[in-house]
């Protein structure tokens, strides 16, 4: 819980800080939160279980360019959705933990004053560091989602055109609307 709690007053603090507010900043302040999230979530084991059977017959070299289109798909998806709580007020409860063994689950409440939503992390110890490979957000585990539309993906066409289209949503904006 531990983790959890100097992981999220970290982003909360950088949320709040008010001379990070200033529009010209934003992209300092996304970079700030991108380094949080690098140094508490671990992409390699996210990346193997949102693939599933098909991290497997992967080489090396496709699993260390998996794991850095996916931690790209994901900063550039979930720093949005954080820095929409900027300005708002928000409160965070640390609910339970549960551990066994080298994982734990840590269950949290993020609440603002429009809504309560619940968040739950799943970590995994690994050489003395707890680091996050899941989150449940309202019910809706990260990993579970991604492995069901990426498996698709890579059923109907192919691996290779599942890191293609991670590549292209992980480009800047202006970046995707000049592409063909």
């Amino acid at each position: 819980m531990e983790a959890v709690r100097e992981t999220v007053s970290q982003i909360l603090r950088i949320l709040e800080d008010p001379s990070l507010k200033n529009p010209a900043k934003h992209t300092q302040r996304r970079r700030m939160l991108e380094e949080i999230a690098a140094g508490r979530f671990n992409y390699a084991e996210m990346s193997k279980r949102v693939l599933g059977t098909y991290w497997k017959p992967l080489t090396e070299t496709q699993r260390k360019e998996f794991v850095e289109v996916y931690k790209s798909f994901l900063s550039d998806k979930y720093a949005g959705r954080i820095e929409d709580y900027t300005g708002r007020k928000h409160e965070v409860s640390y609910l339970t933990e549960r551990i066994e063994g080298s994982y734990a689950e840590v269950r949290t409440e993020l609440r603002s004053d429009k809504t309560t939503l619940p968040m739950d992390y799943r970590l995994l110890l690994k050489e003395g560091r707890w680091s996050a490979y899941d989150i449940i957000v309202d019910g809706v585990s990260l990993v579970s989602n991604y492995r069901s539309q990426f498996q698709k993906i890579i059923r109907e066409r192919s691996y290779e055109e599942l890191v293609t289209k991670l590549r292209e949503r992980s480009l800047p904006e202006e970046d995707r609307k000049t592409k063909p």
